[in-house]
């Protein structure tokens, strides 16, 4: 499988098992898997989680709409949970071999295919909105199946992205989105007063002044006062911070936290992130979990004995008689050790008293850092990949295929794009390390300058591959001058 893509369907039924099982068996394809299926039947909801390749699960998604489109009707549903749509929120979210723009690509193409398909109209949101009024669910949604059903006939702002300008009579209208792994994360108090879980709810979602990436709402579910959130950021708002928040709030008004539940899947970092929190483990990271040595173990990543055997098949691919993994590659790795050594700092510094007073930036440095490393750490392949295509492409043009030349183009200047991308994160890496010496511990200053050398060495190298694809393109095509213009631009910024 070389992309793998999670989708998270909501659908307006959680008390029939026979509908949703209907919806799932239209969403069974080869190249997708069911990882997990919820019913509550107090919001009246279903949460589906998929996974699969990027054709796959699309289709996947359009037929589990199309199916719920069928056999739900809104007019008759009622629940506490918000919803607009028989199938209410389809969101995608990368995971493997895939960015968030491509699964932008993936739910405007599902969007406009329910439509085509069904009659059902769309809505975009988060990193799909095509409008910044439409970024938020909770916007989209407002006024739910029953007031947008009025609104879309005299309001024009509320009409559907995808769609006539009116709601199906039936199914209302399906939110298709991409974003980032959310958590979706309840807490029970012991109390029946929803009051006191809609105040709650209301401070600490960030649209109020609470706490940054966490969506929350107080609802009464079986007869007991629920806080319902969605964390869209777990690791720049982690859950054990939301958990100690909401905690606080209820202090307020003399109750307390009875219990609390996940919705659907949860990342296993979520977990490892809360576990650091309230076991306080001094130089804790995910690697002194038994299971997750065992799978680097398993998986070549790792030896007993010591780090070398994860390092060392990599270096002996740069060593081996072959242009690629080359330079490009090693620019990305040193780029992506320098980032991990800011993790480290960060990660240690901020469970520190003495660094207390630098606890949000810590974690927020922390989080960037993670998602530099790992862009950082695919482009140890990309790099690769792409020389390999520019080879691919030379030797067609050689064997005088003229339509090799086009391809050509493309392809150096993919070649050029990959270094230029590393050069600006490592760019990046730099800055954030330099910052990090004036508010993490300094017993940790050496590993701040190694990778702050890293870095240095990682944009050098990366700047000196993507010269050397600049002068691949010829200096008489126009294209390939404009190409080389922006380019030059785009270095002048940085430097």
């Amino acid at each position: 499988m070389n992309t793998l893509v999670e989708c998270v369907p909501n659908f307006s039924e959680g008390r029939d098992r026979s509908k949703v099982d209907a919806i799932v068996e239209a969403m069974k394809l080869d190249g997708v898997w069911l990882l997990d299926r919820e019913m509550d039947p107090d919001h009246n909801r279903c949460v589906i989680t998929l996974v699969g390749d990027r054709e796959t699960i699309a289709e996947a998604a359009i037929r589990g709409v199309g199916k719920a489109a069928e056999i739900l009707d809104l007019t008759k549903h009622q629940g506490a949970h918000p919803r607009l749509g028989a199938a209410d929120v389809v969101p995608f979210i990368p995971i493997e071999g895939i960015t968030l723009e491509d699964c932008v690509v993936i739910a405007h193409h599902v969007g406009e295919e329910i439509w085509k398909r069904f009659g059902v109209p769309t809505y975009f949101y988060e990193a799909a909105a095509k409008s910044p009024e439409r970024v938020n669910l909770e916007n989209v949604r407002r006024g739910q199946f029953e007031g947008i059903l009025e609104a879309c006939k005299t309001d024009p702002s509320r009409h559907p992205d995808c769609g006539a300008g009116a709601l199906h009579p039936t199914a209302g209208a399906t939110i298709v989105g991409a974003r980032k792994p959310l958590v979706a994360y309840n807490v029970y108090l012991n109390t029946s007063d929803v009051e006191v879980a809609k105040r709650i709810g209301k401070a600490v979602r960030f649209s109020n002044g609470g706490l940054r990436f966490v969506k929350g709402m107080g609802l009464s579910v079986r007869g007991q006062a629920q806080v319902s959130m969605n964390l869209t950021d777990f690791e720049q708002t982690p859950i054990a911070r939301v958990f100690e928040f909401v905690k606080r709030e209820a202090a307020r008004y003399g109750v307390l936290p009875q219990s609390s539940e996940i919705v659907g899947l949860i990342p296993k970092k979520a977990l490892e992130d809360a576990a650091e929190w309230f076991l306080q483990i001094e130089n804790f990271d995910s690697s002194l979990i038994l299971e997750n040595r065992l799978a680097a173990v398993m998986s070549g990543k790792a030896a007993i004995g010591g780090l070398r055997a994860g390092v060392e098949p990599f270096v002996e691919q740069l060593a081996a008689p072959k242009a690629a993994p080359g330079g490009g590659s090693a620019s990305a790795a040193a780029g992506a050790m320098a980032a991990a050594l800011g993790i480290m700092v960060a990660g240690m510094s901020r469970t520190k008293k003495a660094y207390q007073q630098h606890a949000d930036e810590l974690s927020n440095r922390l989080a960037r850092l993670n998602a530099l490393k790992e862009e950082l750490s695919r482009g140890i392949d990309l790099d690769a990949e792409a020389f390999t295509k520019v080879m691919a492409a030379h030797k067609a043009v050689r064997e005088d295929d003229a339509s090799g030349i086009t391809p050509l183009k493309e392809a150096t200047r993919l070649a050029t794009m990959v270094p230029l991308n590393t050069a600006k994160q490592v760019h990046e890496v730099r800055q954030i390390l330099e910052r990090l010496q004036g508010i993490s511990n300094p017993n940790m200053s050496s590993d701040l300058v190694t990778g702050i050398a890293l870095a240095k060495a990682a944009y050098t190298g990366a700047m000196a591959n993507v010269e050397i694809n600049l002068a691949g393109l010829s200096p008489h095509d126009e294209g390939d001058q404009a190409f080389d213009a922006e380019v030059r631009r785009e270095i002048a910024a940085l430097e």
